[in-house]
């Protein structure tokens, strides 16, 4: 018999539980955000005492701050129409230089 025992054969280990006691692995996702309630929401952060909300791909204020969301969408329109008039104040400016063209062209067949 060995002194010290027999340091060199380790007890076995004995077999491990099943990993999970629960079914929950076997529900479908739906089920499982309304069991685990996993339902996150759309994601909200807080600057400068301003809370925005990320929804359709844009952060949209959810406290309001400054602006409102009837003075956004009057801007956006202004925006727009100052993009139209922009437009078409470069469409005459254009033009106008094309009468210019033309009429130096005009003056100086004339005087040849």
């Amino acid at each position: 018999m060995p002194l010290f025992g027999n340091i060199f054969s380790p007890k076995k280990t004995p077999p491990r539980k099943s990993a999970s006691l629960s079914n929950l692995h076997t529900l479908d996702r739906s089920t499982r955000e309304i069991e685990l309630g996993l339902e996150y929401g759309s994601p909200v952060m807080n600057i400068g005492g301003q809370s925005l909300k990320f929804e359709d791909g844009q952060w949209i204020s959810e406290s309001g701050g400054n602006v409102s969301g009837k003075e956004v969408q009057r801007l956006k329109k202004r925006n727009l129409q100052l993009e139209e008039e922009n437009n078409l104040l470069r469409l005459k400016i254009e033009v106008l230089l094309d009468m210019v063209l033309e009429q130096q062209h005009m003056f100086s067949r004339a005087s040849a």
